[in-house]
């Protein structure tokens, strides 16, 4: 009541000023963008060439994502010929014959289009994305905390509620937020849920633990990559996996790092901010605190502990060849050549790959995060994967990528 009171009065003053005031030079007015794909046809022979260990490697991968497609009718019936003839490869030699034979390949470009109705002006466009690298971390914890116990991983909490727009704008049907029911006297409201500071600052969900570990650093980054592997204090081992969010949006430290000053771009790896926090610990709530957005997590059986986390398509992720791409531009579970450089070496990596994930920070059609497997030598590797990457998207024969996206 206040605000309008306050504009009532204000357009009051207004109408009583006998002269009006100057008015403000024009501005050029700004020009909206679209991020958009565009898919370039070429000849099979033309994709960069795969190392017969690499094709062999991404084998076992593709059959995975082959069963997922038995279980969907529209996938099944497209991907029918390729999962047949790759189910009877058994040697580098046959595997390509199956990819070259029931396969169509089309270069990635990423476009960025004015916004717009009917056909926009392309401003940009370019065959060069990046390449992340993620991976299953491993902690040290317990189920009831101690003195080397103290940082908590929760489960989703009680209070938290998920609420459809829909209900509210039937414009907005099917964006969800995540907030938490106030109430104060006889009104109700949602308000947003605690950001990261305020859960672990105030410990706001005190009782809500599902593990403890030993490190802030670990668990910070174990946030990031959305699932792990926790040892107990008895030797085994239990997963942990994404559950849901707090519903804030997610910020990057290395990047609040880099502009204030305290690291490079070259030196904000998962190592080098690592590193930065421990030598600073007075200011790790601080950097911490950055990022508002907070996962909360679920316990998982382990399974076969060579294999790695579930991701979005419903199957185990294979270390170097499982990658998470945006669905708008990549269909999932579809095969791509990438072609990047190793994270450590600096040498050319190529690679057949399977997008068998998705990621929040994963958004455009030349965005990818590869899985690295699980430890910490998979950590280092997923750490200081940050590098140009272009692509190359194989689709059935006969269907273009947009057919598949729908």
């Amino acid at each position: 009541m206040r605000s309008s009171r306050a504009l009532l009065a204000a357009l009051a003053l207004a109408g009583c000023v006998s002269t009006p005031p100057p008015p403000k030079p024009a501005s050029a007015p700004q020009v909206k963008t679209v991020t958009t794909a565009r898919y370039e046809p070429i000849d099979f022979a033309q994709l960069p060439a795969l190392q017969d260990a690499d094709v062999r490697a991404a084998w076992p991968a593709l059959l995975a994502t082959c069963g997922v497609f038995e279980r969907r009718a529209e996938q099944r019936a497209r991907w029918a010929r390729l999962c047949a003839a790759a189910a009877k490869a058994r040697d580098a030699a046959a595997m390509r014959r199956a990819l070259a034979d029931h396969l169509d390949a089309y270069r990635v470009l990423l476009e960025t289009r004015e916004a717009g109705d009917g056909e926009a002006r392309v401003l940009e466009s370019t065959d060069r994305g990046r390449l992340t690298g993620y991976y299953e971390p491993l902690l040290a914890g317990s189920r009831t905390r101690d003195e080397r116990y103290a940082v908590p991983l929760y489960r989703v909490p009680d209070d938290l509620l998920i609420v459809d727009l829909g209900s509210l704008y039937p414009e907005l049907a099917g964006k969800r937020v995540r907030g938490r029911l106030v109430a104060d006297g006889r009104e109700r409201r949602v308000v947003p849920y605690w950001s990261r500071g305020e859960i672990d600052g105030d410990a706001r969900l005190r009782g809500q633990e599902l593990l403890w570990v030993d490190d802030t650093i670990e668990a910070f980054f174990l946030h990031v990559q959305g699932s792990g592997r926790v040892r107990l204090p008895d030797g085994s081992v239990v997963r942990v996996g994404y559950a849901d969010t707090n519903g804030h949006p997610y910020r990057s430290i290395g990047a609040w790092l880099i502009e204030r000053g305290e690291l490079t771009l070259e030196q904000a790896s998962m190592q080098g901010i690592a590193a930065w926090a421990r030598a600073h610990p007075h200011r790790l709530r601080e950097l911490l605190d950055a990022n508002p957005s907070y996962v909360f997590f679920r316990e998982l059986p382990l399974g076969d502990p060579d294999a790695g986390p579930v991701g979005a398509l419903g199957v185990a992720l294979t270390a170097g060849v499982s990658v998470a791409a945006d669905p708008q531009f990549v269909p999932a579970g579809a095969p791509l050549v990438i072609r990047s450089e190793h994270p450590t070496s600096g040498a050319p990596l190529v690679r057949l790959v399977l997008a068998q994930d998705t990621g929040g920070a994963i958004r455009g059609p030349l965005r990818f995060d590869l899985f690295w497997g699980s430890g910490r030598a998979a950590g280092e590797l997923a750490g200081r994967q940050r590098h140009d990457v272009q692509a190359w998207l194989l689709v059935p024969k006969g269907v273009r990528p947009e057919q598949l996206l729908r």
